[in-house]
């Protein structure tokens, strides 16, 4: 008998709709937890109801100039809150450059999913909305 592997899924956040069932289409394991990462990245503390903590200072920290201390503090917080909150993925690398032309940052993620033997990455673009 074979193993089974665990297959992640979450809802597809655009919303389209499975074309023979009529219902929300649903998004599988590496994409699934890459936009479950990303979406961790940009909540805000007590921005979900009855889940105040859920979330990291990330946009706060956007709104300082740009500088290797913001950088460090960028990559701890991600850290901290892709290991709290995203228990699908054992996290390899976080890292954080400054991009002080630009006033953003430039973020590289790695990291294993529970169920993958391969490594994923994602790079993401941090900078303030205003």
């Amino acid at each position: 008998m074979g193993t089974l592997t665990k297959v992640f899924s979450d809802i597809d956040f655009t919303f389209t709709q499975r074309p023979v069932v009529g219902d929300i289409a649903v998004s599988y394991d590496q994409q699934a937890v890459i936009r479950s990462i990303r979406n961790l990245l940009l909540t805000r503390h007590y921005e979900r109801p009855f889940n105040p903590d859920l979330g990291g200072n990330i946009e706060g920290l956007l709104f300082e100039n740009a500088s290797q201390t913001v950088s460090a503090t960028l990559e701890n917080e991600i850290t901290n809150v892709i290991n709290n909150y995203e228990p699908r993925v054992t996290l390899q690398t976080v890292s954080v450059s400054v991009q002080p032309d630009l006033n953003s940052y430039s973020v590289r993620i790695t990291f294993y999913l529970k169920n993958a033997a391969t490594p994923t990455t994602i790079n993401v673009i941090l900078e303030r909305n205003r």
